[in-house]
């Protein structure tokens, strides 16, 4: 294998991968480099919900929008089916309803509509009496099954696109034109650094300016329910925790009140969101804790939280839990960290858990950024 690129990506999560498709198709000849034999990290241990909807207004938003439409253009030749399409967004109080209502007058709602809970249909089986106002439904989000989604955007890169891997290697030192690992030393004329969590191994000293540490989230497999869901659905938890509706001023009154009925939930960080698989199965989640080096065990309350609010949202039991596990994400309070260590080196982590909705945008800016090139492909 030869040892000179155009570029090297150091990580093969859903950042790197976006990086190295944004430099192929510009025609460059790219390397991939990873610690790990298969994708382990935080690209493979979420909902692979590509969130549109929701996300911070401006460019958080307009990178998510994009990265939407990559999905689309990659999803047939890299063989990952698209499972879900859309978004329920369930309003349980009045105070849910007019933040949605808020949401429905910004120009973040294209592709959004609201629908009474009469209306809602097949979009929430299983609905108890009570349990929902109406929704907020989306078409712009779409749902990939991650763990094999990844897998599969990496071999395509492969094939398609030339796309070097070199799995098991670690890289221990970046400086211009040069990368030093346990295979040797490997050359590129630009480098790009998308380590994810890894906060200590390469640039430490960028992650501690920018006060970056770690989140922890629980997440959990269900028993095939029975019904099917066409699109994820979350709960007015939601609202404040994803920035597109939260600053809005009409978020201040759900929060009092989730404070004073749900204060537990929002204590250990506790948001609904509930995708189903092709075998019929859901993964729901999560919650959110953060420390440098979070500890890698399942709190079984945490847990019975995310259920709790499943329950109030589906009006009835969740099935039984099959699978139980634990994800870690960089998080700092911005979107992400994009800096320049050394000249043609970008370090690159998505630091508010949103790789997988906004990562292809992000990587388009960063590689026309580095070669001099418009932002084509960029959603209006």
């Amino acid at each position: 294998m030869e040892t000179s690129f155009d570029l090297a990506v150091v990580g093969a999560g859903v950042v790197g991968l976006a990086h190295a498709l944004a430099a192929a198709r510009l025609g460059k000849r790219v390397v991939v480099i990873d610690r790990d034999a298969q994708a382990n990290g935080a690209s493979v241990r979420n909902f692979g919900f590509v969130t549109v909807t929701g996300q911070t207004r401006g460019e958080v938003w307009r990178r998510a929008r994009r990265s939407a439409q990559v999905w689309n253009e990659v999803a047939g030749p890299a063989g990952i089916e698209v499972l879900q399409r859309g978004l329920t967004m369930v309003a349980r109080r009045p105070e849910a309803k007019a933040v949605l209502e808020a949401f429905l007058q910004t120009e973040m709602a294209e592709g959004c509509a609201w629908r009474e809970a009469a209306d809602l249909g097949e979009r929430l089986p299983g609905q108890g009496q009570g349990q929902a106002l109406g929704a907020l439904t989306s078409a712009v989000d779409l749902r990939v099954e991650s763990r094999t989604a990844i897998p599969r955007l990496a071999a395509w890169l492969g094939k398609a696109h030339g796309v070097a891997f070199l799995r098991g290697v670690a890289v221990r030192g970046v400086e211009t034109g040069r990368l030093e690992t346990s295979a040797g030393v490997i050359r590129a004329e630009t480098i790009v650094v998308c380590p994810g969590d890894d906060l200590v191994t390469l640039f430490p000293d960028r992650f501690a300016e920018a006060e970056v540490t770690r989140c922890k989230l629980q997440m959990l497999r269900l028993a095939d329910p029975g019904w099917r869901l066409p699109a994820p659905v979350m709960s007015d938890l939601g609202l404040v925790r994803y920035l597109g509706y939260a600053a809005l001023p009409e978020t201040a009154a759900l929060r009092a009140r989730l404070e004073a009925e749900q204060a537990a939930h929002l204590q250990h960080g506790v948001h609904l969101i509930v995708v189903q698989s092709a075998d019929g199965s859901l993964v729901v989640g999560d919650s959110h804790h953060y420390a440098a080096t979070p500890d890698p065990f399942v709190r079984d309350d945490v847990d019975a939280l995310i259920l709790d609010e499943f329950q109030a949202v589906f009006g009835q039991a969740a099935p039984p839990v099959l699978e139980r596990w634990t994800g870690t994400y960089a998080s700092a309070d911005r979107h992400s960290l994009v800096e320049a260590p050394a000249p043609r080196v970008r370090l690159v982590t998505v630091t508010g858990g949103t790789g997988a909705s906004t990562a292809f945008g992000l990587a388009e800016d960063v590689i026309a950024g580095l070669y001099d090139r418009p932002h084509t492909g960029v959603a209006a």
